[in-house]
């Protein structure tokens, strides 16, 4: 038996911004899963929802990206749910969306309707390509700061990733999107489509280069699928920290962790990329554990576990991507601008 924790997520409530006999309407958190997916089970809004307020079978009527924070919206029936999924489905749903992008974004408004393709489920990774599926989305400019310019985005379609994508194209990715702001996508970050990479080679390096930076849990995929992705050549020090993690099955705990029956090959990458290796912790006179030098905090939930994993800062689980406004036929519901798309924001 093996067992892992989910990845750290924030810390920031839910905010109700409507409930009555209909629906729930949220302001989501960055960093939060609608759904249990991949290494996230209670970390997610369904779970909270559910166990925290006690709202249960919701029906989701339009999904966020983790990294994307935001209004989200559920119906409490599926008539309602039938209801606003016709509305969306007649593109009678109004999106407003807000991001801080790099550059000086231009001042007169920028149409986009570059044709999308999935390059990766697993991983949710997406590019232009005219194999892809039609698209649209009205980009505005509301400041520029000298550095970043805060837009308005308007998705006419729903595809996957779809702002962070055209943005991408256009030259102006997200801030922080880490997966289309990144030096895989070649010299111009992939802006006009210039790649030259191959969708395989392309994932490949999205994978090695966050696993050099100790962020693989930026990327939605669980570590057994690290091996189809990068090949036979998974990083030895996935393997040391997977060994420090088996546990016989009288010693897992209850409450965050996720149990496992296989071993074997998938044993070998059971760990986050933040772990430290058995040989190298110590323990301190009380029980803590350290690595090093270094005294870190171990997670109090589970006495045995021996793997350090450091703190995200804040900053670490955020995207400049915000569900700013969703509007229907009979319906509009609206969230506060994130401080960090106000004009005077500065990053710390």
């Amino acid at each position: 038996m093996v067992h892992r924790h989910e990845p750290p997520v924030t810390a920031q409530a839910l905010e109700f911004l409507e409930e009555n006999d209909e629906i729930v309407v949220i302001n989501k958190p960055s960093s939060l899963p609608v759904h249990p997916c991949g290494r996230y089970r209670h970390n997610s809004v369904i779970f909270i929802l559910g166990k925290e307020h006690n709202l249960k079978e919701l029906h989701t009527i339009h999904r966020l990206d983790r990294l994307t924070s935001g209004v989200l919206i559920f119906a409490k029936s599926i008539e309602v749910s039938k209801r606003m999924d016709e509305q969306l489905r007649r593109r009678q749903l109004e999106k407003e969306y807000v991001c801080r992008v790099v550059g000086e974004f231009p001042e007169d408004e920028v149409i986009c309707e570059e044709p999308i393709l999935v390059v990766s489920y697993k991983v949710g990774l997406c590019r232009v390509d005219p194999k892809g599926k039609t698209c649209k989305t009205v980009f505005q400019r509301l400041s520029y700061n000298g550095k970043t310019s805060v837009v308005k985005c308007f998705p006419y379609t729903g595809r996957t990733h779809q702002i962070r994508v055209h943005l991408q194209f256009l030259g102006y990715p997200i801030v922080n999107d880490p997966l289309y702001n990144t030096d895989i996508w070649g010299p111009d970050k992939g802006k006009g489509g210039n790649i030259g990479k191959t969708d395989t080679e392309l994932l490949q390096a999205l994978v090695k280069e966050h696993f050099s930076k100790e962020s693989l849990s930026m990327l939605d995929i669980v570590e057994e699928d690290l091996k189809t992705i990068i090949g036979d050549k998974v990083p030895e020090t996935l393997r040391n920290c997977a060994m420090s993690a088996k546990v016989t099955p009288g010693n897992v705990n209850s409450g965050h962790n996720e149990e496992s029956e296989n071993e074997g090959s998938s044993a070998a990458l059971v760990c986050s990329q933040n772990s430290v290796p058995v040989e190298q912790t110590h323990r301190t006179e009380n029980g803590e554990i350290y690595s090093g030098e270094h005294q870190d905090v171990v997670d109090p939930l589970c006495d045995e576990c021996r793997i350090i994993r450091p703190d995200p800062s804040p900053n670490d689980l955020v995207m400049y991507l915000h569900a700013l406004r969703y509007k229907g036929a009979e319906f509009e519901y609206c969230s506060k601008m994130p401080a960090w798309a106000h004009e005077d924001w500065k990053e710390t």
